[in-house]
C-alpha cells in the first residue's frame, strides 16, 4: 500500500498463493522482490533454448555444468565464463548470477559484486542465513544501504550446492522493479541446481483433514501467533463439500479477552475483488454485457490518462492487472475525507500507463473499484456509485450466498464482532492501532473495503468448489463466467498467472487459486484446490499476519499429502528476519525526532494530489497529521546527507518524507510527490 511501510504486499502482490520460501525474499520498498540464482559453470558457452511451453515468451538458459534458470524473452542476457548478466529492457536495472568459489558466503558476495558492478562495496544493511531449499544446501540474503532519492534496490544472496557458491544480485530501479516485479519472479522461481528436480505432488490424493491433522494445522496456527506476534486468527477448511473447520485462535483485541470466532468479522481488503467479479460474471450471465465489451460501451463516462488505452479497455480488463496501469494508491490512501467513488472513478483520467496494453502484471486498485462501480451503475442506474454497488453486491451476491456477516458500512461492522487492527510500534512491539486510515478503502471499496467473517467466506468459498452451484441445488452463476475468472490475463513468475481478480498457481504441481488481502492492521487469504475439494480461508488482524499466509499454504500441502517438513523453518526464519530488520531500522531512526531539523519545518505543507500536511509539536514529539489521521515521526540521516522524516504509529509505519530545500518529497515506486509550504 504505502512505500516502505507496514502495508507493503508480498510478491507478487496479491496472487492469491502467496509464496513461501524465506530464502528468496528480499524486503523491499512497495513490494518483496523475490532473488534466485543458478550455478554458473567455468566454462564461457552456454545454450539457449526457446521454452515453447510459454509461447516463446520465455527463455531457458542451460549453463554448461546443468544448471537453468528462465528469463523473459524481452530481456538482455548473456553469459561470459562464470558470469551471467541479465538487463531490464528499460536499461537502468540488472541482475547478475556468479559462480565463485569461496568458503564463506561472505566472501562469495564480495567477490561476485567486484565482479559486476563498481558499487557493490557500499554497506550491507542487514545479512540473514537462510534454510536451503530447491537443492540448495544453505543460502544467505544481503540488504545494501540506499539513500531515498536514489529510488533503487541493491540486494543479493548467496546460494552454495556442495562446495560451490552462487551469488544472484540485483542492482535495479524501484519503478522498474515494481513494474516487472513479476518478471523478475520469474528469474528466481527458475533456479535450479544441476539435477535438482522440484517436489511434486502430481497424482496424489489429498489426505482426509481428520482430528489428527486438523491438530496439526491448528498447532502450526498457534505456532505463528506467539512466534510473530498476531493477536487473532480466523480459520476455516472445506473438504468434499463439507466445512472441516471454522473458528478462530487469539483475540479480536490484544488485552482483551473476547476471542476471535467464525463468525468475527475482519476487513478482508483484496478479498473484495474475486466477490466483485463475482458480481460482473452474473451480469454476464444476464446478457448486461459481455467479458469483451469495451468499457465505453457500458459506462461512456469512463477515462484513463491514455486515450488510446481508454479505447482498448474491456469490461474484463478492469479487474485483469493487464493494462499497463501501475499501482497509484497514495492518491486514495492520503486524502479521502471528501472522496467519493465518482472522484475515485475521476482519478482514472489522470492516470497514465506505464507498460505495454497485455504486456505486463501491473496491480491496480483503481481499476478493480471502477469494475464494481460500473457494474453497479448497470444495475442501478439512477442511484450513486457507491449506492448502486452497495445493492448490487446484496442481492446478487451476499443474499444468495448466505453471507450474513458482509457488509461495506464500517459503523455497522464495528457495532458487533469483530477483529481490531494492530501494528508494531517502532521497536517492533505488536500494538491497538487506528481504524481511520482502513476508511479511505471506502471510496474505492470495490477493491478492498468488504468485512466479512470466516463463516461467510467458506460459503463462497463452498460455490467455487461446486461450479457455481448453491447448496439448495439452485445455481448461482454459470461454470463458464465462473471459471472464465481464472484465466490468464497476466503471468506472474513461471507457475502463477492473474485471471479476473482472482490469482492461480501450480506450484508442486497442484493447482490453487485465490487472494490475498491487505488492509491497515489485517492481513488475509484464501485458497481452493478444485482438483482436490479443499479450500481454506485465513483472516488475522495484525500487519505481521502476511509472514503466516505462505509457510500456512505450504502447511495445509504438507498436511494434505505428505510433503516435506518446511512450513515451519519458513515461518521462524521469516520472524526471525522481520525481528533483525527492525531492530536494524531502529538503530537508524531518531525518536523522538531530531528538534532540530523538526524546527526546520514548516507548519503546513499541500501537495495537489495528496492534500495537506500540518507539523504539530507535542512536548518532544513532532507529528505530521494528514488530516483524516495522523502519527509521530521520527527522523533519519541518510547516507547521501538528507534527512528523512518517517511515520512511526502502527500499522502506518514507514511513510517516509525527504527534505529538499523547503519542500517534501514522498515517492512510490513510479511517482513522485512534491509537498510544498504554504
Amino acid at each position: 500500500m504505502i512505500a516502505g511501510s507496514a502495508a507493503s504486499h508480498a510478491c507478487p502482490p496479491s496472487i492469491g498463493v502467496s509464496r513461501t520460501r524465506p530464502h528468496r525474499v528480499v524486503a523491499v520498498p512497495i513490494l518483496l522482490l523475490t532473488l534466485c540464482a543458478p550455478v554458473l559453470a567455468q566454462e564461457p558457452n552456454a545454450t539457449e533454448v526457446v521454452d515453447t511451453t510459454s509461447a516463446a515468451r520465455d527463455r531457458a538458459y542451460t549453463i554448461s555444468g546443468g544448471s537453468t534458470f528462465k528469463a523473459p524473452a524481452d530481456w538482455s542476457v548473456t553469459i561470459e565464463g562464470p558470469v551471467a548478466t541479465l538487463e531490464f529492457p528499460e536499461g537502468d536495472s540488472w541482475m547478475w548470477i556468479v559462480e565463485t568459489s569461496a568458503s564463506h558466503p561472505d566472501s562469495a558476495v564480495a567477490a561476485a559484486w567486484r565482479t559486476t558492478h563498481p558499487e557493490g562495496d557500499r554497506a550491507i544493511r542487514l545479512a540473514s542465513p537462510q534454510p536451503g531449499r530447491d537443492g540448495w544446501d544453505e543460502a544467505k540474503t544481503y540488504e545494501y544501504e540506499t539513500s531515498p532519492n536514489e529510488q533503487r534496490l541493491i540486494a543479493a544472496t548467496a546460494f552454495r550446492n556442495d562446495s560451490t557458491w552462487t551469488v544472484a544480485m540485483i542492482h535495479a530501479d524501484l519503478g522498474t522493479v515494481q513494474k516487472r516485479g513479476a518478471q523478475a519472479w520469474l528469474v528466481g522461481q527458475t533456479l535450479r541446481p544441476a539435477g535438482y528436480v522440484d517436489e511434486s505432488f502430481a497424482g496424489r490424493s489429498a489426505h482426509p483433514l481428520d482430528t489428527e491433522r486438523l491438530a496439526l494445522l491448528t498447532g502450526f496456527i498457534e505456532t505463528a501467533v506467539r512466534e510473530l506476534g498476531i493477536p487473532g486468527v480466523g480459520l476455516g477448511l472445506i473438504q468434499d463439500g463439507e466445512v472441516v473447520f471454522e473458528g478462530g485462535i487469539g483475540v479480536r483485541e490484544l488485552g482483551e479477552p473476547e476471542p476471535v470466532t467464525a463468525d468475527t468479522r475482519f476487513l478482508i481488503a483484496s478479498i473484495t475483488k474475486p466477490l466483485t467479479t463475482l458480481l460482473l460474471a452474473r451480469l454476464v450471465d444476464e446478457g448486461r454485457f459481455a467479458w469483451d465489451t469495451p468499457v465505453l460501451d457500458v459506462y461512456p463516462e469512463f477515462r484513463l490518462g491514455d486515450e488510446s488505452t481508454t479505447r482498448q479497455v474491456r469490461m474484463e480488463h478492469l479487474v485483469c492487472a493487464c493494462t499497463g496501469l501501475p499501482r497509484q494508491d497514495a492518491e486514495w490512501l492520503l486524502e479521502f475525507d471528501d472522496a467519493t467513488p465518482a472522484s475515485a472513478m475521476a482519478l482514472l483520467g489522470g492516470m497514465q500507463p506505464t507498460s505495454g496494453f497485455g504486456e505486463l502484471f501491473q496491480y491496480s486498485n483503481h481499476m478493480a473499484a471502477a469494475a464494481g462501480f460500473i457494474a453497479g451503475h448497470v444495475l442501478h442506474p439512477d442511484r450513486e456509485l457507491g449506492a448502486a454497488y452497495d445493492e448490487a453486491m446484496r442481492t446478487r451476491v451476499f443474499e444468495p450466498l448466505g453471507m450474513r456477516d458482509a457488509t461495506f458500512d464500517f459503523s455497522q461492522a464495528e457495532r458487533g464482532d469483530h477483529a481490531r487492527p494492530h501494528g508494531y510500534d517502532v521497536d517492533g512491539e505488536t500494538r491497538v492501532a487506528s481504524m481511520a486510515p482502513n476508511r479511505s478503502i471506502g471510496p474505492v471499496r470495490p477493491a478492498a473495503g468488504l468485512w466479512t467473517s470466516v463463516r461467510d467466506l467458506l460459503r463462497y468459498a463452498r460455490m467455487e468448489l461446486a461450479g457455481g452451484m448453491l447448496p439448495d441445488g439452485s445455481r448461482l452463476v454459470s461454470e463458464e463466467n465462473l471459471l472464465a475468472r481464472r484465466e490468464e490475463k497476466a503471468r506472474i513468475g513461471e507457475t502463477a498467472h492473474y485471471g479476473m481478480g482472482l490469482g492461480v498457481d501450480t506450484e508442486w504441481d497442484v493447482t490453487a487459486f485465490g487472494h490475498d488481502g491487505t488492509m491497515f492492521g489485517y492481513r488475509s487469504q484464501f485458497w481452493v484446490l478444485p482438483e482436490h475439494g479443499v479450500a481454506a480461508v485465513l483472516l488475522t488482524n495484525a500487519d505481521n499476519g502476511w509472514m503466516l499466509a505462505g509457510p500456512f499454504y505450504r502447511r495445509l500441502l504438507e498436511v494434505l499429502f505428505d510433503g516435506e517438513a518446511e512450513a515451519e523453518e519458513n515461518l521462524v526464519a521469516s520472524a526471525r528476519d522481520w525481528r533483525a530488520s527492525v531492530a536494524e531500522a531502529r538503530t537508524r531512526l531518531e525518536v523522538p525526532a531530531d528538534p532540530a531539523e523538526s524546527a526546520k519545518l514548516a507548519s503546513r505543507y499541500r501537495n495537489p494530489a495528496l492534500g495537506e500536511i500540518a507539523v504539530r509539536r507535542t512536548d518532544a514529539r513532532t507529528l505530521f497529521d494528514f488530516g483524516e489521521w495522523a502519527s509521530e515521526v521520527a527522523s533519519r540521516t541518510n547516507d547521501d546527507g538528507t534527512v528523512s522524516f518517517l511515520t512511526i504509529d502502527p500499522t502506518m509505519a514507514g511513510l517516509e518524507l525527504v527534505v529538499d530545500g523547503e519542500t517534501l518529497v514522498f515517492h512510490d515506486a513510479q511517482h513522485e510527490y512534491i509537498f510544498v509550504p504554504e
